[in-house]
């Protein structure tokens, strides 16, 4: 959704062509898992807006390491030399503000209600009133 977001806000088309890879699952989804530790930890530390900057540190960090690993199997899948903040074509500089509010938005919607979840052990006898 986001390559599809960004193409509508450089391009103003309505197609919302995005482009993604299975890699963005382990990616993406252990940065989250890293930022909800980072927040658990920080929360008490850290005002919201230092703990962004510093989950958006941390989502470039790890792109461009996962992004260097890949690259050296040409595995790759994206491709930001045509950026011109770019990094060796792994990370793009020009992501930096979206990349904030998304781990904004990540740490106050997704990581709040996330931990909120847990599992209930249903005790059979509480359950029968015994």
């Amino acid at each position: 959704m986001f390559t599809a977001t960004w193409d509508f806000v450089t391009t103003n088309s309505w197609k919302l062509i995005g482009v993604s890879s299975i890699w963005a699952i382990f990616i993406y989804g252990t940065a989250i898992f890293i930022i909800e530790k980072m927040s658990l930890y920080l929360e008490e530390k850290c005002h919201l807006l230092c703990r962004c900057l510093l989950y958006t540190l941390w989502t470039y960090a790890w792109e461009f390491s996962t992004g260097f690993l890949l690259k050296t199997f040409s595995s790759c899948p994206w491709d930001y030399s045509h950026f011109s903040g770019n990094i060796m074509g792994l990370i793009t500089l020009e992501y930096a503000v979206p990349w904030y509010f998304g781990c904004m938005i990540a740490e106050q919607v997704v990581i709040k209600n996330t931990l909120r979840l847990q599992f209930i052990q249903n005790d059979h006898k509480n359950s029968k009133g015994v």
